[in-house]
């Protein structure tokens, strides 16, 4: 059995060490404690609102920075050619202001944040490469696509490089087509002297060269619809360096030609992308790019449904110059061929081919001559608008702005661009009605001596059956009834009666 010790008060005590008593008024000292710094959520969303304003167009957000360009930012892409994402911009701030890198979540909240500040403004539109100004429309704007944001402004007494300011109302969108324009140079000989340069490196005709550059004056001239440039010309005439070229002129030296999409799905994003629409090498025009090229270069808002939704949608709306080269567009459809300018190259002789380095070495080295030029001339054209367009002009085709355009063209400078116009469209009103067998069979009927001297009437039903009693009702592409002969004559009679 063990025992435990007896106790000891004195040893106890001896044991006890003494602990300093404090007097009851003194105040109990107190340990600070450590400041909480705020999440880098918010940090992130802070250094977001102090360094840009917020905007939404179509549907996405936008930041434009208080200090710098007046550039939109988009807020949900990864990355974008010239602008950077708002994601990189605040991990650039984060790190360069505390020497750490934010954590993907954190910039994540902050994003989202921001997103719901850019939805809560109203609507703004974002102009790609040509705008109007927002307060006299007697004004327009080019992007030169810099990084800087130095554009172009373009009036009636004169064209000038400047940066568009906050106060103007106008903000530029750029995206992975819009490429850097070189600084226009005023050239000493004036424009003519410009596009003489223009003329000798691009192989137009006479002819056509006006044409050509009435179309570049339409694609600087915002909300108006223009005509669809085609290049033709026999085998070897360059027709895709000119388009290029051409193209050019507007949207960066080496602008980028592009495939005829596969479906009309293909086409809304492409064109809302860029601002000139150049397709290369088509051979023939199936019927839904025609339909849709005639609405791109009019006016176009394609509606698809949203991904991940069943009840809401995208909507994209543009209208942009469109060019295209080939050899054969096969049979066009009226309304397509009311809308084209066909710009005929000349054969290059041998003893002027260059290789294709020397070539765009030339346009390279010229390209901000040809670009003054053509600003000088359009602020003569812009000037002499008002008066072109009060004018009653005979005839007007069914562009009619763009023949206003010429019309104010030809004034300014003596040419003759609006007669060749009117006989281009003539001559594709004929081709129109060589290809259309409905059209080719009425027209084989009535110059026939089977046909009355005083004129025929009668029902659809037995028009369809005396005209394919040859045998022609046999043939692929002929309607097979008369309610579709019907729809065919009246789809072809514009063309006929021009």
């Amino acid at each position: 059995m063990t025992y435990a010790p007896a106790f000891n008060p004195a040893a106890a005590a001896r044991s006890i060490v003494p602990f300093p008593r404090q007097e009851a008024s003194a105040e109990q000292p107190r340990v600070p404690k450590q400041e909480r710094r705020p999440p880098q959520a918010e940090v992130l969303r802070v250094l977001g609102q102090n360094r840009f304003r917020y905007l939404h167009h179509n549907g996405a957000p936008y930041a434009v920075p208080y200090d710098g360009p007046t550039i939109a930012v988009p807020l949900r892409a990864a990355a974008h050619t010239g602008t950077g994402s708002l994601r990189q911009h605040l991990t650039l701030a984060y790190v360069t202001e505390h020497n750490r890198t934010p954590s993907q979540t954190a910039l994540a909240d902050a994003l989202a944040a921001l997103d719901a500040l850019a939805m809560r403004v109203p609507e703004t539109e974002l102009h790609l490469r040509v705008a109007p100004d927002p307060e006299d429309p007697a004004v327009s704007w080019l992007d030169l696509g810099r990084p800087d944001g130095e554009s172009v402004c373009l009036a009636p007494d004169g064209w000038a490089l400047t940066y568009p300011g906050p106060e103007a109302g106008l903000v530029w969108r750029r995206s992975k087509l819009v490429s850097p324009l070189p600084r226009p140079d005023r050239v000493a000989g004036g424009w003519r002297a410009g596009l003489e340069e223009f003329g000798a490196l691009l192989p137009f005709t006479p002819e056509t060269l006006p044409l050509a550059v009435g179309w570049l004056l339409a694609a600087l001239r915002p909300g108006i619809p223009r005509p669809i440039a085609y290049l033709t010309g026999e085998q070897g005439t360059g027709k895709s360096t000119s388009g290029q070229m051409l193209a050019g002129v507007i949207e960066g030296a080496r602008a980028p030609l592009r495939q005829a999409p596969e479906s009309l799905r293909d086409l809304g994003p492409t064109t809302a992308a860029g601002w000139i629409l150049a397709l290369d090498n088509l051979s023939g025009m199936p019927g839904w790019l025609s339909d849709a090229l005639c609405r791109v270069v009019t006016g176009e808002a394609q509606v698809t449904r949203a991904l991940y939704t069943d009840d809401d949608v995208n909507v994209l709306t543009y209208q942009r110059p469109v060019l295209l080269t080939g050899i054969d567009l096969g049979a066009l459809r009226n309304d397509l061929a009311e809308r084209m300018l066909p710009l005929e190259l000349a054969p290059i002789p041998r003893h002027k081919r260059r290789t294709a380095g020397a070539l765009w070495s030339a346009y390279e080295q010229a390209h901000p001559r040809f670009l003054g030029a053509l600003l000088d001339l359009a602020t003569a054209v812009w000037a002499d608008l008002p008066y072109a367009a009060a004018v009653d002009l005979t005839e007007r085709p069914r562009l009619a702005d763009f023949a206003e355009l010429l019309h104010a063209l030809d004034r300014v400078t003596g040419w003759h661009s609006l007669a060749a116009f009117n006989s281009s469209q003539d001559a594709l009103n004929d081709a129109v009605l060589d290809g259309h067998p409905v059209a080719a069979a009425l027209r084989e009927w009535t110059v026939s001596p089977a046909f009355p001297s005083n004129g025929w009437q009668g029902t659809m039903a037995e028009l369809h059956r005396m005209l394919g009693s040859d045998g022609r009702g046999l043939a692929d592409g002929w309607p097979k009834t008369s309610a579709v002969l019907s729809a065919r004559i009246r789809q072809v009679a514009p063309a006929a009666s021009t």
